[in-house]
């Protein structure tokens, strides 16, 4: 894979140093991230915080470019490694020393489309899902196994696809942490990871999303799709570095036709299941592999961070001759930063989108190479009242040799691509009502795509919720556009053990 080896050898060479520089100390707390993201768990290590730009949380990946552990920025609400519904339960000492955690819920959700597509079911969501997990903690590791049951008659199959999420199981944790050094940890297995900056927007996030989840009135949970991973976080009091490697390459569960529907280029038109998108995914082990690193430290109140990718596009980035999705190289570099100002908390973050087999962009099958920038800022406006607002742009490297060599009858994407972004939040009748609108908006593409929910914690163990995922926009072959026939809502009832 290009720069796969050059990668390698780079990470192994900073790991070494900062390994024998470090103090066997730990490194400084991280702040939090924005109201909604989920804090990391304990056995987790410091961190910073989600569509990679929108077009096209470490725990719970729009089709590529949709724009977030230790103590990092929280995702939204809803994102991260805790389920609602969390269990009380005491922990189960057993006579070998280990100490045993079970928790889960069982949900039903159900939701309609407010609009006829002919390419899909006019139910977009009716499932029963039983969701389990296990936390095992012995003193000198711990370990989790976490995953869902689930039955869904939208769908045709019901056979266990663990690397698209179809079927009747899907695994969503199976990984132990250890560490191997006073200021090292290693976390392997299947996991799900998120860092960086964007509130549902993600730029050097390049960890798998759920698109077709978060469309269809899923819980935003089940945004961040799992990673087959070995993760190393090293601690220094100059600069903390995580690694992940990712052995056989983890894509995005991107939008294909099977649930939502979307715009066939090829076809000239909106499709779905007449269409489904068939790829041609990488999938050779310790070949098809992925690096993801990145550097970070915390000054005072300022958190910094570095980051790199040496991978694949996430969610198809071009076309075989064949015309069968691709997933051309692609590698990233970016940074962001993170601090107080002025009652609240301001974000930017950047990132270079190096799509490898085209650096000269005038491969009409291969994404061009983008610069990528958002920049956000979040405050509490009244008590439990908080808005955010983002703005995010992409701008395309080469467009003039794009457009030379776009095909006939193809629309053509602008050289920049502005969204912004705001989320509402409030909190009522002590914090177990949760109002909660989040909307897109795209001048350049005048588009939009529109996320309210009401969610009421009935008890201790029963939450209830409604919502939607409003698409607008006369232009079928923009990004928000192209799913306006996909406009859903949504109730559900979960009950947490």
């Amino acid at each position: 894979m290009n720069g796969a080896t050059r990668t390698s050898t780079a990470c192994a060479a900073i790991v070494a140093g900062l390994l024998a520089s470090a103090r066997p100390s730990v490194a400084v707390d991280e702040p939090p991230l924005p109201p909604g993201l989920k804090k990391a768990k304990p056995s987790e290590p410091s961190e910073p915080a989600l569509p990679a730009g929108l077009p096209g949380s470490d725990e719970p990946d729009l089709p590529a470019g949709l724009p977030g552990s230790g103590d990092e920025p929280t995702l939204p609400e809803g994102l991260g490694d805790e389920a609602d519904g969390a269990s009380d339960s005491e922990p189960l000492d057993v006579q070998s020393g280990l100490t045993f955690d079970f928790d889960g819920f069982v949900e039903g959700r159900f939701g309609l489309r407010t609009q006829q597509d002919t390419h899909e079911k006019d139910v977009s969501i009716g499932e029963a899902r039983l969701h389990l997990r296990t936390d095992i903690l012995a003193d000198a590791w711990s370990a989790r196994v976490a995953a869902d049951v689930l039955y869904d008659p939208v769908v045709d199959r019901h056979r266990p696809d663990f690397e698209t999420g179809a079927g009747a199981l899907d695994l969503r944790e199976a990984w132990v942490t250890f560490s191997i050094s006073d200021n090292a940890d290693i976390k392997a297995g299947r996991q799900i990871l998120t860092w960086g900056t964007g509130d549902l927007i993600f730029i050097n996030d390049l960890f798998p999303k759920d698109w077709n989840s978060f469309f269809i009135g899923r819980d935003e949970d089940y945004l961040k799709a799992p990673n087959d991973a070995v993760r190393l976080n090293v601690y220094t009091d100059l600069v903390n570095l995580d690694v992940a490697y990712v052995p056989g390459f983890d894509a995005d569960r991107f939008i294909d036709g099977r649930r939502v529907s979307y715009y066939n280029a090829t076809l000239g038109r909106r499709a779905g299941r007449d269409a489904v998108v068939q790829a041609d995914r990488p999938n050779r082990w310790f070949r098809d592999d992925e690096f993801h690193y990145r550097l970070h430290k915390t000054v005072g109140a300022v958190e910094l961070a570095a980051y790199g990718y040496h991978g694949f596009w996430k969610s198809p980035g071009g076309q075989t001759p064949a015309g069968r999705a691709a997933f051309p190289a692609l590698n990233v570099y970016g940074a962001s930063v993170r601090a107080p100002l002025a009652g609240g908390i301001a974000n930017a973050e950047f990132g270079f989108y190096d799509s490898a087999d085209d650096r000269g962009g005038a491969d009409p099958l291969v994404n061009n190479s983008e610069l990528r920038f958002l920049a956000g800022y979040e405050h509490e406006i009244a008590p439990d009242v908080t808005l955010a607002g983002q703005y995010y742009v992409e701008h395309m490297l080469h467009h003039d040799a794009y457009l030379a060599s776009l095909p006939a009858g193809v629309p053509a994407r602008d050289v920049f691509r502005h969204v912004l972004t705001a989320r509402l939040t409030w909190l009522m009748m002590n914090q177990n009502l949760i109002v909660s609108v989040f909307a897109y908006y795209s001048p350049s593409d005048r588009d939009a795509y529109l996320r309210p929910s009401v969610t009421y914690k009935i008890d201790d163990h029963w939450t209830a919720s409604v919502g939607g995922n409003i698409f607008i926009g006369a232009n079928e072959s923009t990004f928000f556009g192209q799913f306006a026939r996909d406009t859903n809502v949504y109730a559900s009832l979960r009950y947490g053990f």
